[in-house]
């Protein structure tokens, strides 16, 4: 089983529906995961339907006992994170401040404070509308340990892809450079960078590349929207000489991309697009590098 994870250094690059594109070329052979779990929005395109969900725990967070709780005050001034709030002279606890730490049970002298498990998020398994095993999740307003939910997304991908012998799990990852993305690129078989020519999307590239090749991973790229900007699109293949990332594909501007997206399907579902046919020889290049 091979892991191919699409990540971009900043967002609004196409990633997510070139992800999905891949996903439906791949066909019976792949198991599809959205780590983006901070915005996941490939269910728009696929449009699965969930088989089982999950709550996600990971972290703890302090509640305070009311009727225990003597309104000592210490809890709150041994606080780093200004979690303790006195409403009406009573203290409680501002969830999304607290940070689990556990000082303030601690210290509090009835033992009215206790740390619980936080629930942040749930995962889902589902099957997309093309019949392939797909697992996605949605993080909590405000929550952390994106990069843990992101982990759990992934371990449930790879266990359902032995499990039915697919050869494939397509991760869609976050964009950017944080905790998010180091988890989806843990454990890949080869990354596909998705950048646009611009300023930013090259700054970006560079920027997300650097943490690729902390993990020694395999890299090509895929340049979306080549034609609108043809010097800084010549800059990005000097680019990917340097660093020996394999050019996928240019993907000329089409407007196309905005129809189909606005009927919840791929572009490579349009028969009449300009871009299906180098979305699906990069797809082949992929499959061709990794076996």
């Amino acid at each position: 089983m091979k892991e191919i994870v699409v990540i971009s250094g900043k967002g609004g690059t196409g990633k997510t529906s070139i992800t999905a594109s891949f996903a439906v070329l791949a066909g019976d052979d792949v198991v599809v995961a959205d780590c983006d779990v901070d915005a996941a929005d490939m269910h728009i395109l696929l449009q699965p339907e969930n088989i089982k969900s999950e709550d996600f725990y990971s972290g703890e967070l302090a509640v305070i006992d009311e009727d225990a709780c003597i309104q000592c005050g210490k809890c709150f001034d041994v606080c780093r994170f200004d979690a303790v709030e006195v409403i009406n002279d009573v203290h409680t606890i501002n969830e999304l401040s607290c940070e689990g730490c556990g000082y303030c049970a601690r210290v509090c002298p009835t033992e009215a404070i206790t740390n619980e498990p936080l629930n942040v998020g749930k995962w889902h398994v589902a099957n997309t509308r093309f019949n392939q095993p797909f697992v996605h999740a949605k993080l909590g307003i405000g929550a952390d340990n994106s990069g843990k939910l992101v982990a759990q997304v992934k371990n449930i991908a790879k266990e359902t892809a032995n499990k039915n012998n697919k050869p494939y799990v397509l991760v869609d990852g976050s964009p950017g450079v944080g905790c998010p993305v180091v988890s989806s690129l843990s454990g890949a078989h080869f990354v596909v960078l998705v950048t646009e020519p611009s300023v930013s999307g090259l700054h970006d590239l560079k920027r997300v590349y650097e943490l690729v090749k902390k993990f020694r991973i395999k890299a090509g790229c895929i340049i979306n929207k080549a034609d609108i900007n043809k010097d800084i699109a010549s800059e990005i293949l000097e680019f990917l000489k340097e660093e020996d990332i394999v050019h996928l594909s240019n993907l000329p501007y089409d407007e196309t991309f905005t129809k189909a997206m606005t009927d919840c399907k791929t572009i490579v579902e349009i028969d009449d697009s300009k871009i299906k046919e180098a979305i699906s020889e990069s797809w082949e290049k992929i499959k061709e590098i990794l076996n």
